[in-house]
């Protein structure tokens, strides 16, 4: 894909998603069920926190994309790998748990996960922007530009250190009201609890390695991603002494020797 076009994508995705926390945040307060927005309010829901990160990665991207489109590329070069490292190991396997993770339960029994009061606090539209569009639109990403994802050990340690953040944050939220943030938690004993948290995180591992075949499946090994835009870059010319006579001459990376 094209860096403009690329950039005109990213441009719309990140509109877009803050376009949906701005619904979000906006709903009539009047109509808010008060079990569901205690302590924490939204952002105590993974469902909302992804939201949040999406926006930021598609915010990144896009500075990424206009970088390149300067010829800013020292700048490009380090922005693109926070970009890599934000996409690997938070936003596609953190977007992909929760759409799968929802789904699968609301099938199930919606109660546990989203109580049928929110039907008449946040619309149908809504509830699938924040649970079914955010996994199309991380495979699109996968399709539209190739991602460098870190060590396997980096990045499972920086997936396991956010998911204990969230784990954490959950078991505070409970310690301070009392209540779980998903009814689902408080069928389970405190072992069912820890199983069922590490059974989650397994879950998301197996994502973290389901992006990094696909993104190595579609666009290889190859160690130059960021390189590619260089290509359209000048070349540079290298100045070499011939032997004979000491006569410069320049050497234009990709061509023959040419006199100087």
């Amino acid at each position: 894909m094209e860096i403009s076009t690329l950039a005109a994508y990213h441009c719309l995705v990140l509109v877009w998603y803050f376009f949906v926390l701005y619904s979000l945040t906006h709903l009539r307060t009047e109509e808010r069920p008060s079990e569901v927005f205690l302590y924490g309010g939204q952002w105590k829901y993974l469902t909302v926190l992804n939201l949040f990160l999406q926006a930021v990665f598609y915010g990144v991207s896009f500075l990424a994309d206009v970088l390149r489109l300067i010829k800013e590329l020292r700048c490009a070069k380090c922005v693109i790998s926070s970009r890599d490292l934000l996409f690997s190991v938070l936003a596609f396997p953190v977007s992909t748990f929760v759409s799968v993770s929802f789904w699968i339960l609301y099938t199930y029994n919606r109660e546990l996960v989203y109580p049928q009061s929110l039907d008449g606090v946040i619309p149908t539209w809504l509830n699938h922007t924040m649970h079914t569009a955010v996994l199309p639109l991380a495979f699109l990403e996968i399709l539209a530009t190739p991602h460098r994802y870190p060590a396997k050990k980096k990045g499972l340690f920086l997936l396991g250190c956010a998911s204990f953040l969230y784990v954490s944050w959950v078991l505070w939220i409970y310690f301070v009201t009392g209540e779980w943030v998903y009814p689902l938690f408080a069928s389970f004993s405190p072992a069912g609890l820890g199983a069922f948290f590490i059974s989650s995180l397994a879950i998301v591992v197996c994502f973290y390695n389901f992006g990094e075949f696909l993104n190595r499946m579609i666009w290889g090994q190859s160690n130059f991603f960021f390189f590619i835009s260089i290509r359209m870059k000048k070349k540079k010319e290298i100045p070499m002494i011939t032997k004979a006579g000491g006569e410069r001459k320049t050497h234009t990376l990709g061509q023959g020797v040419t006199s100087g």
